[in-house]
């Protein structure tokens, strides 16, 4: 099959290389179903494990690439307990997206809706879960709090902006160009948007606040200690990545004296640790989605083709794009519309 195969540590700039036409089939193993990839999500740790400087380090030779879209493939084996049939358009997480098939453990994958597109669900399993798991489990927002998101027009940032107006908050958003900041605004749905390149943007904030601050901070970059400047009293922090690419020293005595504190997510561990929220979770979204009170935004134009994989990561890794980087690998036959 088609698949780039990473055989040693590779940076993005020779990643197209290792795109080859015999690629190994992947063989199914207990638990696992088969699945035609259709579309792909673009992650920024992509590049970081092909380089081999990812937490997550699959021996060599390894298929990139975790999130995905498709279908279970006709020949796929259907595990005991598995609700999937072949057939079915399913999205999810598994090692080796960027590949023609994948073997997928059949609890990290979610039934596709009807009424959605492959590669819009392609989108979804990292972003939108990540998000709400934030915001309603770590951060508890409320109805009427001003939540700021950083790095708004990204993935994680856009859909926790749709998030926080659903759930009933005012929100901020902070990018760094005024196309970004009009994506804020125009599909994410924020009240305000501020370029976090102002070297007053926590000025700003305050400002639009009345002089409160924020009740809830989202995190995604790494901009803790600049966000205490616009916390407010019982404000919480949620940390949800480092994409500036330092992790920080927090002063512990301004957690004190602005009487707030930080909280990390992570939600891959949520199946493990509280698989009840796992369910929870995804039950609201797909509710949500089909109401069309939120819906999942791809950065304009698709990249088509396994062989635009790199272009996409680099565009992501140069910030060129907004919301979800999205490869289509393979076109559904069929019509299934777009939310």
């Amino acid at each position: 099959m088609r698949a780039f195969v990473i055989d040693k540590n590779t940076e993005l700039d020779q990643l197209q290389s290792k795109l080859r036409d015999d690629a190994p089939e992947p063989v199914p193993g207990k638990n696992e179903v088969l699945v035609d990839v259709y579309a792909a999500g673009a992650n920024f740790f992509d590049i970081l494990q092909a380089a081999g400087k990812y937490q997550v380090k699959p021996p060599h030779p390894f298929v990139p690439g975790a999130e995905l879209a498709g279908i279970i493939a006709p020949n796929s084996p259907i595990p005991d307990g598995c609700p999937y049939e072949p057939g079915t358009r399913v999205f999810g997480a598994a090692q080796g997206s960027y590949g023609e098939r994948v073997k997928a453990d059949w609890q990290q994958l979610v039934q596709v809706p009807d009424e959605m597109s492959l590669e819009e669900a392609a989108t979804l399993f990292i972003t939108w879960p990540t998000s709400y798991a934030a915001l309603r489990y770590r951060a508890n927002i409320q109805p009427g709090e001003w939540l700021l998101v950083h790095a708004g027009a990204g993935g994680v940032g856009l859909a926790a902006v749709q998030l926080g107006k659903r759930m009933g908050a005012k929100v901020i958003a902070t990018a760094g160009s005024e196309e970004k900041l009009d994506v804020c605004k125009r599909l994410g749905g924020a009240d305000y948007a501020v370029n976090y390149r102002d070297k007053d943007w926590a000025k700003k904030v305050k400002e639009i606040t009345g002089g409160k601050g924020a009740d809830v901070v989202y995190d995604p970059v790494g901009l803790i200690n600049a966000s205490l400047k616009c916390i407010a009293w019982n404000g919480r922090i949620v940390v949800v990545g480092f994409a500036a690419g330092e992790i920080e020293k927090i002063p512990a005595n301004l957690l004190l004296l602005k009487n707030c504190a930080v909280t990390g997510v992570h939600w891959g561990r949520y199946i493990r640790e509280e698989p009840d929220k796992v369910y929870e979770t995804w039950g609201t979204l797909l509710d949500w989605f089909s109401s069309g009170e939120i819906k999942p935004i791809i950065f304009n134009p698709i990249y088509q083709g396994l062989e635009s994989v790199p272009k996409a990561l680099s565009d992501l890794a140069q910030r060129k794009t907004w919301g979800k980087a999205v490869v289509s690998i393979k076109k559904e036959k069929g019509q299934h519309g777009k939310l």
